[in-house]
């Protein structure tokens, strides 16, 4: 399912996975939300409710365009760089291009919609 996260007139384009909790995201969009960086690695932001993340891996290592959900906190986390294993991280897609409109100084008023 292709997704795009449209910031200031820009387009980020991405593809979420085809998993249960991706799925379950995706029954969210469109959404309006407000990225905050995190540790000069990725841009998150709180989701109006916490997504079921049974069926999913107990963590992964994110790479840059990583667009995530981390559980214990029930927020989005898009990685603009890599960073280490995180327990309770889960992927639900990639940026496919457009990462570099989300390195800009946050916050970010960002819109999410399946196209």
């Amino acid at each position: 399912m292709n997704i795009r996260i449209e910031v200031d007139g820009q387009s980020v384009l991405g593809t979420l996975d085809d998993t249960t909790v991706a799925h379950e995201f995706a029954a969210l969009l469109p959404l309006t939300l407000t990225l905050t960086d995190y540790a000069s690695v990725e841009r998150i932001s709180d989701l109006p409710k916490k997504l079921r993340t049974t069926d999913a891996p107990a963590g992964v290592t994110p790479e840059a365009g990583d667009i995530t959900y981390y559980a214990p906190w029930g927020n989005l986390a898009i990685f603009i760089d890599n960073n280490v294993y995180a327990k309770g991280l889960v992927k639900l897609g990639r940026i496919d291009s457009g990462i570099e409109i989300l390195e800009h100084i946050t916050p970010l008023k960002a819109h999410i919609s399946v196209y």
